[in-house]
């Protein structure tokens, strides 16, 4: 059985240009964190004005790296629009939600099957 998206090609392409976009910002705001660290001639002779701007970037570099994860989640769904898969539920194969994608276009279970994940998750940590 082929599985087949509901949502019509021009609703695709919204969401294709929506995450281009958004990959489109994420990197240009990559480069300039690079561009900041790289440039800057910071030279604190205090040891606390030295460790927060060490903590100052780490924090930088954590937001970045969950960008960067998000990127790649983002360029997966524009692989699933190409695809012809983009709105199916990868567990039980049903349609998700305009709604839900539009929340999260980056995911790929529908609100029930992500329901029952978190369910089973939320057991397995207790």
């Amino acid at each position: 059985m082929e599985k087949q998206t509901t949502l019509k090609q021009g609703k695709m392409e919204t969401y294709k240009a929506l995450l281009t976009q958004k990959i489109n910002e994420l990197l240009s705001e990559a480069g300039k964190t690079v561009s900041e660290m790289t440039n800057g001639k910071e030279n604190y002779p205090d040891p606390n004005d030295r460790a927060s701007l060490e903590s100052d970037r780490n924090f930088e570099l954590r937001i970045r790296d969950r960008e960067r994860k998000l990127i790649m989640k983002m360029q997966e769904a524009i692989k699933r629009i190409d695809d012809g898969v983009f709105g199916i539920c990868e567990v039980c194969g049903g349609p998700i939600s305009e709604k839900r994608l539009m929340a999260r276009p980056v995911t790929t279970l529908c609100i029930d099957c992500k329901t029952k994940q978190e369910k089973m998750e939320k057991l397995k940590g207790e």
